[in-house]
């Protein structure tokens, strides 16, 4: 029964090879796709409910025991994750055939989703930092064929800086697992936290940390380390852009909580503590970039960095109730994100333009785009009651019981930047008078919007029926503080 860990890797991996030998046959390909992606949500659900009911899942490939062979670990924190990816990526599998040219949809793009879901999830899912960084390198390799389906100049310039910068930090990441290898004689995640504690030299393995640090922070965006993001995610496909802002930055956040929750605790002090100061100048800085702009898909982007900020501020706080937050907020951002960028896709199809200065009046044509507009935008800034006020009660409850107020008073001010920054799109764009710009694809916009309000539904569910959720964040939360249930499983003592 072990062996379904492993199928959130497999199943999509398997689609991936499957949906490549048709790549002219689009009908039969967006069939076997959307088919597929269902199916597989189907099986991801039940996994999850199986580690809810049952306990941890741990499959240890080939039969060899930790820390021998490879450990593929679903936990409450990963299945979780890989949930919330297989639920944003059936969206977009559906979003993908209104939104891409056919030339776009026949160049793999179905192969390399698939290959990018596959990534993500085995990123979640793996109980070793060698084999992390394997996911990473399939992820990123899926992310190189998505960004460049298009031809514009400044989409291959931005998309060569992207491969430039992830290549630097990939072979920061494989430095980064030599020297730990060196340090403690393993690479599975359980072992390193037990060799951790009593290893001798504290100092080097508190600058190996800080190393991985600085690899997660780059491809998480954490100021000052997220110039490279904006102009990278915004000149793909609309579709492409919501896969990237709701799964790729949040593996990066993710190895942040996992490494520093149940590897670096041994000097806290210092680590932690430097995450809350870049945690509130990431909050800030990317507030305030989403402020700058007028195009409105770059607004969105911008929105992805304070976002992780909020993420970093709760593992920063290094406490129970931090922690829920940020797991809390984790999941409301992957899907919200992931509902934004459809959105913005539908609005640029629907106002003619990406201009927040030529745009005006999409409400009188689209009014169903126009509400899920507003009611997102009540959703990211954290109005109550949707989910992202329940993310940042927890965080601010963690900041204040530790008595961080200036944390906390960033933490409040970035918010109601973000809340302008979107309202500006409400105000500006989809209010007023109708533009002569504003086309009538009323077809083609309600396809788009559909899966927007899909994900938005789920969000509001997360606000609305947080007493269902919360305790499952609370257990999370607890399983990475207290790090036994995590090592005895992978471990078997």
């Amino acid at each position: 029964m072990n062996n379904i860990a492993v199928l959130p890797i497999i199943l999509p991996l398997l689609a991936a090879i499957i949906v490549a030998f048709f790549p002219r046959k689009l009908q039969l390909v967006r069939f076997l796709s959307q088919g597929l992606s269902l199916i597989f949500l189907g099986v991801i659900g039940w996994i999850t409910w199986k580690v809810y009911t049952g306990g941890i899942i741990v499959l240890q490939s080939g039969g060899w025991d930790a820390p021998f062979g490879i450990s593929i670990v679903a936990d409450y924190l990963s299945v979780l994750l890989v949930l919330t990816t297989f639920i944003i990526g059936a969206a977009a599998v559906f979003y993908a055939p209104h939104a891409l040219s056919l030339e776009q949809e026949s160049f793999y793009f179905y192969t390399f989703y698939f290959m990018l879901i596959s990534g993500v999830s085995g990123a979640f899912l793996t109980g070793d930092l060698f084999n992390l960084f394997v996911f990473f390198e399939v992820l990123l390799m899926a992310s190189y064929g998505l960004i460049i389906l298009g031809n514009g100049k400044i989409q291959l310039r931005e998309s060569l800086k992207y491969v430039l910068i992830n290549l630097f930090s990939s072979m920061l990441f494989v430095t980064a697992v030599a020297f730990i290898y060196s340090a403690v004689g393993t690479v599975n995640l359980a072992q390193i936290a037990e060799r951790v504690e009593s290893a001798e030299q504290q100092g080097v393995l508190t600058a190996i940390g800080i190393l991985l640090f600085f690899v997660f922070a780059v491809k998480a965006a954490i100021f000052p380390l997220y110039y490279w993001l904006p102009n990278s995610y915004v000149v793909p496909n609309p579709v492409v852009s919501a896969l990237f802002g709701a799964l790729l930055t949040k593996v990066g956040i993710y190895s942040i909580m996992r490494v520093f929750t149940l590897i670096f605790v041994h000097d806290t002090g210092l680590t932690h503590e430097l995450f809350i100061w870049l945690a509130m100048f990431t909050m800030i800085f990317g507030a305030i970039g989403a402020l700058s702009t007028n195009n409105v898909k770059l607004i969105i982007t911008y929105n992805i960095i304070p976002a992780i900020g909020f993420i970093l501020m709760g593992i920063g706080l290094h406490s129970e109730i931090g922690i829920a937050g940020s797991v809390y907020y984790l999941l409301h951002d992957m899907v919200i994100k992931g509902a934004l960028f459809f959105l913005a896709g539908a609005l640029i199809v629907a106002a003619g333009t990406k201009d927040l200065k030529k745009m005006s009046g999409v409400i009188h044509k689209y009014p169903l785009l126009g509400w899920m507009i507003f009611i997102s935008a009540l959703v990211l800034a954290g109005i109550p009651p949707f989910s992202g006020f329940i993310g940042k009660l927890l965080l601010l409850q963690g900041a204040l019981a530790q008595e961080e107020y200036l944390l906390s008073i960033v933490a409040l001010a970035s918010s109601l930047l973000i809340l302008f920054s979107m309202i500006r799109i409400f105000v500006e764009g989809v209010w007023g008078e109708e533009s002569k710009l504003v086309t009538t694809e009323k077809k083609k916009v309600n396809r788009l919007t559909i899966p927007a309000v899909v994900l938005i539904a789920i969000s509001i569910f997360m606000g609305i029926g947080a007493e269902y959720i919360y305790p499952h964040t609370e257990t999370i939360a607890e399983m990475l503080m207290e790090r036994t249930e995590y090592i005895n499983s992978v471990l078997k003592e």
